[in-house]
């Protein structure tokens, strides 16, 4: 199958499963395992991406295992700290409750079929390397499965260290500025982009992926003002108060750099 078939497969591979989680969702009265779902997605999509695709075999394996690790990471990450804090609901969806008080749940729909989209969107890089029937891997996609390997391990290295500092009770109601965190304020998020900066790169190997550049534009753009840094960010503000804001005074908000002097 080519790009454009795959691409269309994956989207309603992922509307089914949005809606299958909208139903779970429902039954536990908690929107935040929506974010578990789209993590998970990915690893549906890319399967199917690999199983009929008509791109070479060696390079569909190696974007299909770059993404399921991602895939899997993340959403388990995800899981595990939406189950610590079920049956309470995250933030964000808490306040798309307050906006859409009635009929909520069909407003969880929409908006779960918009996740759904967002998928199929996003997966085009994959559905265009699985495609490719060359037998060679372009120095483009090399490069690529490189710059992944350091982005994933630094989004890896940057949650446990927030996970480590969250687990000392002595660090209760105090802002973590640990590895990482002593350059950017929201490390894992400048990873986690990194890692679409990576896809892109990949699936410049295949001639006409160059048009995929919307997907770490995408991104980038709702990491650091939609569904990122600006709710993580009030949060932090509303919990720990001045130590935030002063935080925020001398580090970086996204790309690491070195602290300015408080």
């Amino acid at each position: 199958m080519n790009a454009w078939t795959l691409t269309g497969l994956g989207m309603n591979a992922a509307v089914l499963l949005m809606a299958i989680t909208w139903l779970i969702c429902r039954q536990l009265n908690n929107a935040g395992y929506v974010d578990v779902a789209w993590s998970y997605a990915f690893a549906l999509v890319v399967a199917i991406f690999f199983a009929l695709g008509a791109g070479d075999p060696v390079r569909k394996a190696l974007i299909a295992g770059m993404v399921t690790i991602w895939s899997l990471r993340l959403g388990t990450h995800l899981l595990i700290r939406v189950t610590r804090h079920h049956p309470q609901e995250d933030a964000r969806y808490a306040a798309l409750r307050e906006q859409f008080p009635k009929r909520v749940w069909y407003m969880f729909f929409g908006f779960f079929q918009l996740q759904a989209v967002l998928v199929g969107l996003l997966a085009a890089p994959f559905a265009a390397a699985c495609a490719n029937p060359s037998p060679t891997l372009h120095p483009w996609e090399i490069a690529g499965a490189i710059l992944w390997l350091m982005a994933i391990s630094g989004e890896a290295l940057a949650d446990h260290q927030l996970n480590r500092f969250r687990a000392d009770p002595a660090n209760k109601g105090r802002v973590c500025q640990t590895g990482l965190w002593r350059y950017s304020r929201h490390p894992n998020y400048f990873f986690e982009w990194v890692i679409w900066v990576a896809y892109f790169v990949f699936a410049l190997g295949t001639s006409g992926a160059w048009i995929t550049i919307y997907c770490p534009l995408l991104m980038l753009y709702f990491l650091t003002k939609v569904t990122g840094i600006p709710p993580a960010e009030a949060q932090s503000l509303k919990s720990r108060g001045d130590a935030y804001r002063a935080y925020q005074r001398t580090t970086s908000a996204f790309i690491p750099w070195f602290p300015k002097s408080s």
